[in-house]
């Protein structure tokens, strides 16, 4: 039930998103990133507040696509500054996810995970000392289920010490890959005047 309950809000987030999107765009605020730089700053610290809010929110209950919030991040604050609340944000949703499978255990993961995700993970966990292993290699790629493996992570015996770590040293390069390469991409797909 909980896991048809996430896949409803994460389809009703990206349709609220497209229409919000699509309501930017007829006002003119997503025809620069001038104008969008405005827009974003007309609303102070709230922005950045709501962003990072946002972007943690979002490793525990998946709304948008990761990498669609990293490009929202950059396009709207700025490389530096998009990266850096984009990076805090996923960390800060990160060690949240952790903290509620380390308290609630294995149940939480197959309330939001399907049973073969959990399974899958479960085979190369099997043998001991190589679960920390393989999430710090997985925690470095962009591609990784990386919020189902901090989830999954709160449910062995990883160190708090350890998880954090790992975290805080491996985001950085898959939060720059998906920032950067998806702001490179969608400002050559989309002309900004």
């Amino acid at each position: 039930m909980t896991r048809r309950i996430l896949q409803v809000l994460s389809l009703l987030g990206l349709v609220a998103s497209l229409i919000y999107g699509i309501y930017l765009w007829k006002t003119g605020v997503l025809t620069s990133l001038d104008s969008l730089h405005t827009y974003v700053s007309g609303y102070g610290s709230w922005s950045m507040l709501f962003f990072l809010a946002f972007q943690a929110i979002q490793v525990i209950l998946p709304i948008l696509p990761g990498g669609l919030g990293c490009l929202v991040g950059v396009l709207a604050f700025g490389v530096m500054k998009g990266f850096v609340f984009n990076y805090v944000g996923i960390v800060v949703g990160s060690l949240g996810a952790f903290a509620l499978s380390r308290y609630y255990g294995r149940p939480l993961l197959y309330r939001f995970f399907s049973t073969s995700m959990v399974e899958k993970y479960d085979r190369w966990m099997e043998k001991k000392g190589r679960f920390v292993r393989w999430l710090a290699i997985l925690i470095f790629m962009p591609v990784a289920p990386d919020d189902y493996l901090c989830f999954l992570a709160g449910t062995t015996t990883i160190s708090w010490r350890s998880f954090t770590t790992i975290i805080v040293l491996g985001k950085p390069f898959s939060i720059a890959l998906y920032s950067l390469g998806l702001t490179t991409l969608f400002t050559h797909l989309i002309s900004w005047n």
